[in-house]
């Protein structure tokens, strides 16, 4: 058996009688100790504190002792006068802490829970966010324009070096139906569809692809040179001009002040059905009252189903499936943007513009 150290013996049996003596003391002693550990804890107390103090997320009684004590050890004291603080690393942000140094014998802490309180103020509204670089590629690669503007006002003739097809920063050759000023801007584009209301048959207008932007650097005896300053797409020998659309890239969302109603006309990249964020045309131009920024909704029609009772058929009712923020209207047509979707967006779909509430 190895024998435990002198050393360690003397001490336990120091440590005993010290217990046993601050056990034999009298009441009185004991009080007026408390009292003089009272009033050097009173005296190490900080100056005009501010109270309460308000527990802020990750504060501790070390940060709590900072506030009131010269010295923050002093948080020692203030758990082991308040046990029903059973974790010290667990105070509660909102927690109002007053401490009365006056009250040190019951620990001076005072703890007070914050109360629910309702606070009425007017309803603000929200607008979502729509993306500016999604709104500006639409704006950028799509356009409308009617059966007798296909033709443009002048088209791609050719390059320096013969090349077939042209991208960004060449310099090219173009053909123009009238007399252009130098530094002017135009849009290069395809035609795509001729694209008709679903409802009506009737043709809207024209869908262009745009390829990319030439300026006008200089002219000579009809024939004009241009550099591309934007290339979506390959240009290529014969695609068409049209004077540059000016784009709004910070287009306002509005209510309208009238109902109006149509349809969705086309999806983009002659897609099937669509969703949020995706670009889409709709049967409702300026000749109808829309303008850039109108918000609108979209509804499908409810569904035939057999009543399983009575062995007829019931007509379910329309469903509202999503939003839209008008991005470009034309005379007889619009391109917009899916802002919002809960369901899938199919051609025929119908839009109305909404009213503010």
């Amino acid at each position: 058996m190895i024998k435990k150290p002198i050393l360690y013996a003397t001490y336990k049996s120091m440590m005993l009688t010290l217990m046993i003596g601050l056990f034999c003391l009298s009441p009185a002693l004991l009080h007026a100790a408390t009292l003089h550990t009272d009033a050097a804890d009173n005296k190490s107390m900080k100056a005009d504190i501010s109270k309460p103090y308000v527990v802020k997320k990750g504060d501790t009684l070390w940060d709590i002792a900072n506030h009131f004590f010269k010295d923050p050890h002093k948080w020692l004291k203030v758990w082991e006068r308040n046990m029903h603080i059973t974790n010290p690393d667990l105070i509660y942000p909102g927690n109002q802490i007053w401490f009365d140094g006056k009250n040190m014998r019951q620990g001076g802490l005072s703890l007070v829970k914050p109360t629910p309180q309702v606070i009425i103020k007017p309803v603000e509204r929200l607008e979502a966010i729509t993306d500016n670089s999604i709104m500006l590629t639409a704006l950028e690669r799509q356009d409308f324009i009617q059966p007798d503007q296909v033709q443009g006002v002048g088209h791609v003739l050719d390059s320096k070096d013969d090349r077939l097809n042209f991208g960004a920063n060449d310099h090219v050759y173009l053909k123009m139906d009238h007399a252009t000023n130098a530094g002017s801007l135009f849009d290069v584009f395809r035609t795509a569809d001729v694209i008709t209301d679903p409802n009506s048959g009737e043709a809207a207008g024209v869908l262009v692809e745009h390829l990319g932007q030439i300026r006008i650097t200089s002219g000579d005896n009809g024939i004009y040179r241009g550099l591309v300053i934007k290339a979506f797409e390959e240009i290529s020998r014969g695609d068409r001009l049209k004077p540059a659309r000016e784009i709004n890239q910070h287009i306002t969302p509005s209510y309208a002040n009238q109902r109006l109603t149509g349809s969705i006309m086309y999806i983009r990249n002659n897609a099937r059905e669509a969703a949020q964020n995706q670009v889409v045309g709709i049967s409702l131009g300026i000749n109808d009252g829309i303008k850039a920024g109108m918000l609108m909704s979209v509804h499908k029609s409810g569904r035939l189903v057999n009543n399983k009772v009575d062995g007829g058929v019931a007509l379910l009712p329309t469903e509202k499936v999503g939003e839209l923020l008008v991005l470009v209207p034309q005379q007889r047509a619009s391109i917009a943007l899916i802002t919002k979707s809960t369901a899938p967006v199919n051609i025929a779909d119908a839009v109305q513009t909404i009213i503010e509430p």
